[in-house]
């Protein structure tokens, strides 16, 4: 399970900010700022390094302004989302968003050894709720299929969650949160994250 998630999080470490003042397509975002972290991190020796404060500062400026921790959290936590209590959905918003962040520094500093192609965008006049396409490859190993679930917000563009060869982020954690919802209840989950959160 945890190789899955590493693979899930490589391309979204992919995913930076844009500094564009108007609302710019899906796919547009994608590609600019996708090619935009690529070129710091092969620019940075201390990125590729491993250098941890270089690797947050980038996750914290480019990658998570660009992402829907809200939603992603509620969709992982799926039904028992509406058991808990304001207070308790808030942590587990924190809790969850620091886990990813773990996790997206982690990959970083690898995001220069890929090749990114985005595919055509099918999108509608309309459209709020789109599904952007890419193909990651890097020499020696097949190529991987990246979908980005991307949702219109007022201000941008926001990704939800993301499938790697067809296995949803979400999902994965879904079904370990559930686990844990079960053996310990919201509080138990919230706990779970938070020693995650706390190793070196």
């Amino acid at each position: 399970m945890q190789k899955i998630i590493r693979l899930l999080f490589l391309p979204l470490a992919l995913l930076a900010s844009s500094a564009a003042l108007a609302i710019i397509g899906p796919d547009t975002l994608a590609r600019n700022t996708t090619n935009e972290v690529i070129q710091i991190v092969k620019q940075d020796d201390d990125i590729r390094n491993g250098r941890a404060s270089k690797i947050y500062s980038v996750v914290e400026t480019k990658i998570l302004p660009h992402f829907d921790f809200q939603r992603m959290t509620k969709l992982a936590v799926a039904r028992n989302w509406n058991t808990a209590t304001p207070e308790q959905q808030d942590r587990l918003v924190d809790e969850f968003r620091a886990l990813l962040v773990r996790t997206y520094a982690a990959s970083l500093s690898s995001v220069a050894e890929y090749k990114v192609d985005f595919k055509p965008l099918r999108m509608a006049a309309g459209d709020t709720d789109v599904v952007v396409n890419s193909e990651v490859s890097k020499p020696g190993a097949p190529p991987i299929t990246i979908d980005y679930r991307m949702e219109k917000m007022s201000d941008a563009w926001k990704v939800y969650d993301v499938m790697v060869d067809g296995v949803s982020l979400v999902t994965v954690y879904r079904n370990s949160f559930n686990s844990e919802v079960r053996k310990g209840g919201i509080d138990g989950l919230i706990e779970t994250l938070s020693r995650r959160n706390q190793r070196k």
